[in-house]
């Protein structure tokens, strides 16, 4: 099944990203006299390239698919994509207390021994103040420059000098919990610092020790990536921590390309006009995605549609017990997404390509192959001996 062409499950992700997606002509505005604005491009301005906006969208839709990879050439989209994902993204709640609680624990302040697990926000609670607020989502990125101490935080110098305090500044990775973590260029990355961030996202949270100070910090964030593979590859162990992997290609049609050139011209002519001319689309994806959030929860995969996936992945030899927990959790909100709460057989077949590609190894399986040839040669070695 090809993202562009509407098949026999033709979902309502699909109609959202393909309805603004084509042929629509921007004219060029008067020119805006106002001051410049740091906003997105719209992400449904982007034309085509529904694969990859499709998996960017499942993603924020549910977190546990484990992020997105972006693979291919320069000049395609990709970090044009990531940073226009946050104009479709709801606001979320951002804890004001220390101990970072939020309007849904609100019951547990009631709690006798709140004044003690969370001193700062049951004193902000019982003198009527807000415990947290909303706020845009924000797109973190890494730059390739960074070192281990600005990923995951390091001392105050400042505040041990002068006020003789051992305080452990936050790091990026603390900074991105709860909003998008973009890493471009990921195969360039110091294997130590993306070691770290994959710990740090699969656990949701880290602690940073040094010496006697001690800070553990939520990281719940999206992870995306995207790399060059003509700038090389990247390491297996790593790529495997990635949920969804896309392959980002150049549009192959005039009409395509003709309307990239439009729209970014547009856009970069007058933004704020461009902008407005998208919102209501962009009010839209973010009410479905809110919608999409809900119904997750709801969301079930059946018994036949679990072994088919199952199947899949054993008949493609996939060793890594990753590769079903992506594709159904995939599944589960590409449904969603489709304002249902059952998973289909096409939905697994719809994501089964994002999940499941670059997943089996060949040199893990002609290392396990090997193996086996050895053990049949010692068992044949043991037999003879034995009867000896």
């Amino acid at each position: 099944m090809t993202f562009d062409t509407p098949g026999p499950h033709d979902s309502a992700l699909l109609r959202l990203l393909n309805q603004n997606s084509y042929r629509r002509i921007t004219d060029i505005p008067e020119p805006d006299l106002g001051l410049a604005e740091n906003r997105p491009y719209p992400f449904l301005a982007i034309v085509g390239q529904v694969e990859m906006r499709i998996a960017l969208m499942l993603s924020v839709i549910n977190p546990a698919i484990g992020g997105v990879l972006l693979i291919g050439p320069r000049g395609t989209g990709k970090t044009t994509a990531v940073r226009s994902l946050t104009s479709v993204l709801p606001h979320i709640e951002v804890s004001d207390c220390e101990e970072g609680v939020f309007q849904e624990d609100i019951e547990a302040l009631e709690e006798e021994e709140a004044q003690y697990l969370y001193p700062d926000c049951y004193e902000k609670y019982k003198q009527g103040e807000k415990i947290s607020h909303y706020e845009p989502v924000r797109l973190v990125e890494l730059p390739l420059n960074a070192r281990i101490e600005d990923v995951v935080g390091a001392p105050n110098e400042r505040a041990a000098i002068h006020r003789n305090k051992i305080q452990i500044e936050r790091g990026i990775l603390s900074r991105a919990d709860n909003n998008l973590l973009y890493i471009d260029e990921v195969n360039l990355l110091d294997d130590q610092i993306i070691d770290v961030i994959l710990d740090a996202a699969a656990q949701g949270n880290y602690t940073v020790r040094r010496g006697a100070a001690v800070g553990t910090y939520r990281s719940r964030f999206v992870l995306i990536g995207s790399m060059n593979p003509e700038e090389g590859r990247l390491r297996p162990q790593i790529m495997d921590r990635f949920g969804l992997r896309v392959y980002v290609r150049g549009l192959t049609t005039r009409e395509d390309r003709a309307e990239v050139y439009k729209r970014a011209r547009a856009y970069r002519y007058n933004p704020a006009r461009f902008i407005r001319e998208w919102e209501a689309a962009t009010a839209n994806a973010e009410a479905e995605i809110i919608n999409a959030r809900s119904l997750l929860k709801k969301t079930q995969i059946p018994d036949d549609v679990l072994e088919m996936g199952l199947e899949l992945v054993l008949r493609l030899e996939i060793d890594s017990h990753r590769a079903e927990y992506t594709l159904f959790e995939a599944a589960r909100a590409y449904a969603a997404a489709d304002d249902r709460t059952e998973v289909t057989m096409l939905d697994l077949q719809t994501v089964a390509p994002l999940a499941l590609r670059q997943r089996n190894s060949e040199f893990m399986s002609n290392f396990f192959e090997n193996q086996i040839e050895q053990d049949r040669a010692i068992e044949t070695i043991l037999q003879e001996v034995t009867q000896d």
